[in-house]
Protein backbone atom coordinates (compact mmCIF):
# COMPACT_ATOMS: atom_id res chain seq x y z
CA UNK A 1 0.00 0.00 0.00
CA UNK A 2 1.33 3.75 -0.76
CA UNK A 3 0.16 6.12 1.55
CA UNK A 4 2.78 9.01 0.13
CA UNK A 5 0.87 11.91 -0.45
CA UNK A 6 2.60 15.41 -1.70
CA UNK A 7 1.38 18.38 0.15
CA UNK A 8 1.38 21.31 -1.76
CA UNK A 9 5.40 20.19 -2.46
CA UNK A 10 5.66 18.89 0.75
CA UNK A 11 6.69 14.93 0.14
CA UNK A 12 5.11 13.15 3.30
CA UNK A 13 5.05 9.31 4.70
CA UNK A 14 1.65 9.05 5.17
CA UNK A 15 -1.24 11.98 5.51
CA UNK A 16 -1.15 12.40 8.94
CA UNK A 17 -0.02 15.69 10.21
CA UNK A 18 -0.67 17.51 14.16
CA UNK A 19 -2.36 20.94 13.63
CA UNK A 20 -0.83 23.97 15.20
CA UNK A 21 -0.71 24.35 18.96
CA UNK A 22 -2.27 21.13 20.16
CA UNK A 23 1.24 19.67 19.75
CA UNK A 24 4.05 21.99 21.27
CA UNK A 25 7.08 21.81 19.28
CA UNK A 26 7.38 17.79 19.88
CA UNK A 27 9.51 17.32 23.09
CA UNK A 28 6.32 16.34 25.32
CA UNK A 29 4.28 13.81 22.71
CA UNK A 30 8.08 12.14 21.70
CA UNK A 31 8.19 10.69 25.10
CA UNK A 32 5.24 8.59 24.19
CA UNK A 33 5.64 7.61 20.76
CA UNK A 34 8.25 7.95 17.75
CA UNK A 35 7.25 11.25 15.83
CA UNK A 36 9.21 10.00 12.63
CA UNK A 37 6.02 7.88 12.40
CA UNK A 38 3.93 10.81 11.38
CA UNK A 39 3.79 12.62 8.35
CA UNK A 40 4.39 16.31 9.48
CA UNK A 41 4.50 18.11 12.30
CA UNK A 42 3.20 21.33 12.37
CA UNK A 43 4.25 23.52 15.06
CA UNK A 44 2.77 26.09 18.02
CA UNK A 45 2.28 29.49 16.38
CA UNK A 46 5.64 31.15 15.67
CA UNK A 47 6.08 34.95 15.81
CA UNK A 48 8.99 37.31 14.78
CA UNK A 49 9.00 38.48 18.84
CA UNK A 50 8.49 36.26 21.85
CA UNK A 51 4.87 36.67 23.08
CA UNK A 52 3.25 35.94 26.50
CA UNK A 53 -0.29 35.38 25.30
CA UNK A 54 -3.53 35.96 27.09
CA UNK A 55 -4.32 35.86 30.53
CA UNK A 56 -5.98 32.95 32.16
CA UNK A 57 -8.32 30.98 32.51
CA UNK A 58 -7.63 29.78 29.11
CA UNK A 59 -8.61 26.34 28.56
CA UNK A 60 -12.06 24.86 29.50
CA UNK A 61 -14.11 22.10 28.43
CA UNK A 62 -17.20 21.78 26.25
CA UNK A 63 -19.70 19.39 25.33
CA UNK A 64 -17.88 16.83 22.99
CA UNK A 65 -14.92 19.86 22.72
CA UNK A 66 -12.94 22.78 24.34
CA UNK A 67 -12.63 26.02 23.83
CA UNK A 68 -8.85 27.64 24.39
CA UNK A 69 -7.79 31.27 24.10
CA UNK A 70 -4.27 31.27 24.20
CA UNK A 71 -3.34 33.83 22.50
CA UNK A 72 -0.10 32.85 20.69
CA UNK A 73 1.74 32.51 23.32
CA UNK A 74 5.34 31.33 22.06
CA UNK A 75 9.18 32.09 22.50
CA UNK A 76 9.60 33.56 19.29
CA UNK A 77 11.31 32.67 15.66
CA UNK A 78 15.37 32.72 16.94
CA UNK A 79 14.40 30.77 19.88
CA UNK A 80 13.01 28.37 18.32
CA UNK A 81 15.63 28.48 15.45
CA UNK A 82 17.95 27.49 17.89
CA UNK A 83 16.37 25.59 20.51
CA UNK A 84 13.37 23.49 19.07
CA UNK A 85 14.18 23.02 15.70
CA UNK A 86 17.43 21.28 15.83
CA UNK A 87 15.08 19.01 18.41
CA UNK A 88 12.63 18.47 15.50
CA UNK A 89 15.41 17.83 12.86
CA UNK A 90 16.15 13.95 14.40
CA UNK A 91 12.74 12.88 13.41
CA UNK A 92 12.00 11.79 9.65
CA UNK A 93 9.28 13.47 9.29
CA UNK A 94 8.29 17.16 7.31
CA UNK A 95 8.38 20.25 9.37
CA UNK A 96 5.86 23.05 8.83
CA UNK A 97 6.34 26.08 10.77
CA UNK A 98 2.84 27.81 11.55
CA UNK A 99 3.83 31.72 11.60
CA UNK A 100 1.89 34.10 12.82
CA UNK A 101 2.01 38.17 12.95
CA UNK A 102 0.13 41.58 13.81
CA UNK A 103 0.88 43.13 10.95
CA UNK A 104 1.55 42.30 7.04
CA UNK A 105 5.15 43.46 7.50
CA UNK A 106 5.82 41.16 10.84
CA UNK A 107 4.16 38.20 8.46
CA UNK A 108 7.03 39.33 5.64
CA UNK A 109 10.25 39.75 8.20
CA UNK A 110 9.46 36.45 9.88
CA UNK A 111 8.64 34.62 6.88
CA UNK A 112 12.64 36.13 5.43
CA UNK A 113 13.73 34.30 8.80
CA UNK A 114 12.06 31.13 7.84
CA UNK A 115 13.04 30.83 4.49
CA UNK A 116 16.58 30.73 6.02
CA UNK A 117 16.23 27.72 7.82
CA UNK A 118 16.15 23.95 7.85
CA UNK A 119 11.92 23.67 7.11
CA UNK A 120 10.00 21.76 5.11
CA UNK A 121 7.13 24.45 4.79
CA UNK A 122 5.07 27.45 6.44
CA UNK A 123 1.79 26.98 7.36
CA UNK A 124 0.56 31.21 7.44
CA UNK A 125 -1.85 31.55 10.25
CA UNK A 126 -4.44 33.91 8.92
CA UNK A 127 -6.77 32.69 11.41
CA UNK A 128 -6.64 32.79 14.85
CA UNK A 129 -10.02 34.30 17.24
CA UNK A 130 -8.18 35.26 20.13
CA UNK A 131 -5.68 37.63 19.42
CA UNK A 132 -6.81 41.24 19.06
CA UNK A 133 -4.33 42.06 16.07
CA UNK A 134 -3.33 40.51 13.55
CA UNK A 135 -4.59 36.75 11.93
CA UNK A 136 -8.37 37.36 11.78
CA UNK A 137 -8.08 41.20 10.51
CA UNK A 138 -6.13 39.62 7.31
CA UNK A 139 -7.91 36.80 6.90
CA UNK A 140 -11.96 37.34 7.09
CA UNK A 141 -11.97 38.87 2.88
CA UNK A 142 -10.59 37.76 0.08
CA UNK A 143 -8.70 40.98 -0.93
CA UNK A 144 -7.18 40.65 2.94
CA UNK A 145 -6.04 37.65 2.29
CA UNK A 146 -4.99 37.40 -1.06
CA UNK A 147 -2.75 40.79 0.27
CA UNK A 148 -0.55 39.51 2.93
CA UNK A 149 0.13 35.68 1.29
CA UNK A 150 1.20 37.78 -2.20
CA UNK A 151 3.29 39.32 0.08
CA UNK A 152 4.87 36.36 2.10
CA UNK A 153 5.01 34.89 -1.21
CA UNK A 154 7.25 37.71 -2.44
CA UNK A 155 10.33 36.62 0.34
CA UNK A 156 9.24 32.80 0.41
CA UNK A 157 10.82 30.28 -1.47
CA UNK A 158 9.76 27.55 0.51
CA UNK A 159 6.09 25.83 0.26
CA UNK A 160 3.65 28.05 1.78
CA UNK A 161 0.22 26.97 2.79
CA UNK A 162 -2.35 29.20 4.09
CA UNK A 163 -4.83 29.13 7.13
CA UNK A 164 -8.32 29.97 7.73
CA UNK A 165 -10.67 30.65 9.93
CA UNK A 166 -14.22 29.03 9.33
CA UNK A 167 -15.73 32.41 10.95
CA UNK A 168 -16.84 33.69 8.01
CA UNK A 169 -19.97 33.82 5.48
CA UNK A 170 -17.81 32.26 2.14
CA UNK A 171 -15.02 30.32 3.03
CA UNK A 172 -14.48 29.05 -0.77
CA UNK A 173 -13.94 32.91 -1.99
CA UNK A 174 -11.62 33.31 0.84
CA UNK A 175 -9.51 30.29 0.00
CA UNK A 176 -9.70 31.93 -3.71
CA UNK A 177 -7.68 34.60 -1.84
CA UNK A 178 -5.25 32.01 -0.79
CA UNK A 179 -4.46 30.46 -4.61
CA UNK A 180 -4.95 33.83 -6.36
CA UNK A 181 -1.96 35.38 -3.72
CA UNK A 182 0.30 32.33 -5.09
CA UNK A 183 0.36 30.10 -2.28
CA UNK A 184 1.12 26.03 -2.53
CA UNK A 185 -1.57 25.13 -0.20
CA UNK A 186 -5.07 26.14 1.91
CA UNK A 187 -5.27 24.39 5.33
CA UNK A 188 -8.82 24.77 7.18
CA UNK A 189 -10.24 24.75 9.64
CA UNK A 190 -9.00 26.92 12.70
CA UNK A 191 -11.72 27.24 15.43
CA UNK A 192 -14.95 28.28 15.75
CA UNK A 193 -15.96 30.92 17.95
CA UNK A 194 -17.75 30.76 21.39
CA UNK A 195 -18.00 31.28 24.88
CA UNK A 196 -19.00 29.32 27.95
CA UNK A 197 -20.50 31.35 31.30
CA UNK A 198 -20.21 30.15 34.85
CA UNK A 199 -23.99 30.30 36.17
CA UNK A 200 -22.86 30.49 39.69
CA UNK A 201 -20.13 33.69 38.92
CA UNK A 202 -22.25 34.86 35.87
CA UNK A 203 -19.14 35.53 33.81
CA UNK A 204 -17.48 33.81 31.23
CA UNK A 205 -15.38 31.02 32.16
CA UNK A 206 -12.60 32.00 30.02
CA UNK A 207 -10.64 35.53 31.35
CA UNK A 208 -10.80 36.70 27.58
CA UNK A 209 -14.52 36.39 27.66
CA UNK A 210 -14.56 34.24 24.07
CA UNK A 211 -12.41 31.75 22.32
CA UNK A 212 -11.69 28.78 19.98
CA UNK A 213 -14.09 25.88 20.00
CA UNK A 214 -11.99 22.82 19.20
CA UNK A 215 -12.66 19.02 19.19
CA UNK A 216 -15.30 16.46 17.79
CA UNK A 217 -18.24 19.23 17.78
CA UNK A 218 -16.97 20.97 14.76
CA UNK A 219 -16.37 17.91 12.52
CA UNK A 220 -19.39 18.15 10.50
CA UNK A 221 -18.56 22.43 9.77
CA UNK A 222 -15.23 21.26 9.30
CA UNK A 223 -16.27 18.78 6.08
CA UNK A 224 -18.29 20.57 5.23
CA UNK A 225 -15.95 23.44 4.22
CA UNK A 226 -13.01 21.44 3.33
CA UNK A 227 -15.66 20.24 0.48
CA UNK A 228 -16.73 23.41 -0.73
CA UNK A 229 -12.86 24.82 -0.71
CA UNK A 230 -11.52 21.98 -2.78
CA UNK A 231 -14.48 22.20 -5.41
CA UNK A 232 -13.22 25.61 -5.43
CA UNK A 233 -9.66 25.94 -5.47
CA UNK A 234 -6.82 23.93 -7.45
CA UNK A 235 -4.12 24.08 -5.18
CA UNK A 236 -4.15 21.11 -1.79
CA UNK A 237 -6.64 20.99 0.90
CA UNK A 238 -5.14 20.44 4.60
CA UNK A 239 -8.13 19.57 6.38
CA UNK A 240 -8.64 19.50 10.18
CA UNK A 241 -11.32 20.12 12.63
CA UNK A 242 -12.57 16.87 15.20
CA UNK A 243 -10.23 14.67 13.71
CA UNK A 244 -9.54 11.75 16.50
CA UNK A 245 -9.42 8.54 14.33
CA UNK A 246 -8.55 6.70 11.19
CA UNK A 247 -12.45 7.17 9.68
CA UNK A 248 -12.86 10.88 10.60
CA UNK A 249 -9.13 11.38 8.67
CA UNK A 250 -10.64 9.15 5.60
CA UNK A 251 -13.98 11.19 5.75
CA UNK A 252 -11.60 14.48 4.91
CA UNK A 253 -9.75 13.37 2.73
CA UNK A 254 -13.04 11.96 0.47
CA UNK A 255 -14.50 15.20 0.85
CA UNK A 256 -11.16 16.65 -0.63
CA UNK A 257 -8.39 16.87 1.69
CA UNK A 258 -5.12 15.61 0.53
CA UNK A 259 -3.64 15.73 4.23
CA UNK A 260 -5.24 16.07 7.70
CA UNK A 261 -4.26 17.49 11.08
CA UNK A 262 -4.92 15.99 14.49
CA UNK A 263 -5.45 19.04 17.16
CA UNK A 264 -7.84 18.90 20.21
CA UNK A 265 -7.58 14.70 19.59
CA UNK A 266 -4.12 15.35 20.95
CA UNK A 267 -5.23 16.20 24.20
CA UNK A 268 -7.72 13.08 24.76
CA UNK A 269 -4.88 10.90 24.16
CA UNK A 270 -1.37 11.29 22.85
CA UNK A 271 -1.36 8.52 20.70
CA UNK A 272 -4.22 9.95 18.67
CA UNK A 273 -1.78 11.33 16.10
CA UNK A 274 -0.17 7.59 15.24
CA UNK A 275 -3.28 5.44 16.14
CA UNK A 276 -5.07 7.61 13.08
CA UNK A 277 -2.17 6.78 10.70
CA UNK A 278 -2.81 2.56 12.05
CA UNK A 279 -6.60 3.23 11.11
CA UNK A 280 -5.67 4.84 7.54
CA UNK A 281 -3.52 1.75 6.75
CA UNK A 282 -6.45 -0.48 8.27
CA UNK A 283 -9.50 1.50 5.91
CA UNK A 284 -6.80 0.72 2.97
CA UNK A 285 -6.68 -2.71 3.89
CA UNK A 286 -10.14 -3.57 4.71
CA UNK A 287 -11.41 -1.76 1.11
CA UNK A 288 -8.45 -2.82 -0.70
CA UNK A 289 -7.09 0.41 -1.68
CA UNK A 290 -3.58 0.66 -2.76
CA UNK A 291 -3.10 3.90 -2.89
CA UNK A 292 -4.67 6.49 -0.59
CA UNK A 293 -4.41 9.21 -3.33
CA UNK A 294 -7.21 7.12 -4.97
CA UNK A 295 -9.43 8.28 -2.42
CA UNK A 296 -9.17 12.55 -2.38
CA UNK A 297 -12.01 14.36 -3.24
CA UNK A 298 -13.81 10.85 -4.38
CA UNK A 299 -17.29 11.61 -2.19
CA UNK A 300 -20.11 10.54 -4.12
CA UNK A 301 -23.07 13.11 -3.48
CA UNK A 302 -26.69 12.37 -3.63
Amino acid sequence: MNTKINLAGIEMKNPVTVASGTFGYGREFSEFFDLSKLGGIITKGTSLKPRSGNKPTRVCETASGMLNSIGLQNPGVEYFAENDLPFLRKFDTAIIVNACGSTVEEYVELCKILNTLDIDGVELNLSCPNVKAGCMAFGNTYEGVKHVTSEVRKVLDKPLIVKLTPNVTDIASIAKGVEDGGADGVSLINTLLGMKIDINTRKPVLANNTGGLSGPAIKPVAVRMVYQVAQAVNIPVLGMGGIVNGDDAIEFMLAGATAISIGAGNFISPYTSVNTVIGIEEYMKKHNIDDINDIIGKVQMN
